[in-house]
């Protein structure tokens, strides 16, 4: 079969995007959008936030990869990292990695995201020392057929210029005077059809999403579930991102990137507003059953990490190693975590967080 040819657009591209349906589902998108921004500034430890829900993003994102673990392997694999019984959780980890990695090139560069960063957080995924590709030979193939559907640019240095237009509509304000929830669209349109990197570039495209939303001030931090949407609705997404190739269907993909940013938006809101009550209740509670162990340190630590260890607690309280012992097991004892063990080393898991994380998930 003849795979039509794409010829790669200019940012942003001759067609018009502020229609009145886009601006109806940008009205709600932007409203949903502000709302998450303001309940996340709830939280005092921002990196509470950061490490969590980064890592359910993660574990969204990959599952749109066919890269499938559950949370229990997720948690322990970032407890345990150097053992080896799941890989899938061990990838899934490794694209939070690379999206914290993102976030601390974001505030490095003053708010920029050059292809230097990009290129930085494919290395960290994929575990490689290359960048974009040089080798032609690169098809996106029908998951289920098997049929060629598009070819991105084959060419090492079609491929250079395409990204470095991509990086100036990213970085430049200047150059579109369109809404930064409409140029988010379009910038992962555009990532994706170029398809720079040997591997990866639908987890790169998605965290790049994020980081997009966070340079522009529509959020504080990189929080946003928005890969659930997509895992939910991945034929859709796959079918209209070919849409515009084929047919310049760009009002109908601008949407769906809308409709999932309002949606996505509601879900992490009841991440965030449920963590925030957890912790408001467990903080009543130290402080009335366990007064002198409490702190807000030792706080922040059940709620950064679901699954958390000995050395966590040593490190975030700066205590000694058989006082964060003595915490932990009281902390169990009084039912505010759950003691398990894992061959010589104990963990303690805040399940009423997890149990959050797993309702939300799939609800």
């Amino acid at each position: 079969m003849l795979v039509p040819t794409y010829a790669i657009p200019d940012l942003p591209p001759p067609v018009e995007l502020e229609t009145v349906r886009v601006y109806k589902a940008l009205t709600r998108a932007s409203r949903a959008l502000a709302d998450l921004k303001g309940q996340a500034r709830t939280i005092p430890n921002q990196g509470i936030l950061i490490d969590t829900l980064a890592l359910q993003e993660a574990k969204a994102s990959s599952e749109i990869e066919n890269i499938v673990t559950t949370q229990d392997e997720l948690f322990q694999t970032d407890l345990f990292p150097d053992d080896p019984q799941s890989p899938a959780a061990k990838e899934v980890a490794l694209y939070r990695d690379a999206l914290r990695l993102g976030y601390d090139r974001l505030r490095q560069t003053d708010g920029l995201i050059p292809n230097a960063a990009l290129i930085e957080m494919f290395r960290l995924l994929k575990g490689r020392n290359d960048g974009f590709r040089v080798v032609p030979g690169t098809a996106l193939k029908n998951e289920m057929t098997g049929e060629t559907v598009f070819v991105p640019p084959q060419d090492g240095q079609a491929i250079l210029g395409h990204m470095a237009g991509l990086e100036r509509f990213i970085n430049d304000d200047e150059l579109s005077a369109l809404d930064p929830l409409i140029k988010m669209a379009l910038i992962h349109h555009q990532f994706e059809s170029i398809h720079p990197f040997p591997d990866g570039n639908g987890r790169i495209g998605r965290i790049l999403n994020v980081l997009y939303l966070t340079r522009t001030g529509l959020l504080d931090i990189p929080i946003l579930y928005l890969s659930r949407h997509i895992t939910r609705h991945k034929a859709d997404y796959y079918r209209l991102l070919q849409a515009v190739r084929d047919e310049s269907a760009w009002e109908d993909w601008v949407v769906f990137m809308l409709e999932a940013v309002a949606e996505t938006s509601a879900t992490t809101i009841r991440l965030v507003e449920g963590i925030r009550e957890q912790m408001a209740r467990v903080k009543h509670r130290m402080r009335e059953d366990l007064p002198k162990l409490y702190s807000q340190d030792l706080l922040n630590n059940l709620f950064r990490h679901p699954y958390t260890r000995i050395e966590y607690v040593q490190n975030d309280l700066g205590v000694t190693r058989q006082t964060a012992a003595r915490y932990l097991d009281t902390l169990a004892e009084q039912g505010f975590v759950e003691k398990h063990r894992s061959g010589k080393n104990n963990y303690y898991i805040n399940s009423e967080l997890v149990r959050l994380f797993l309702e939300v998930s799939e609800s």
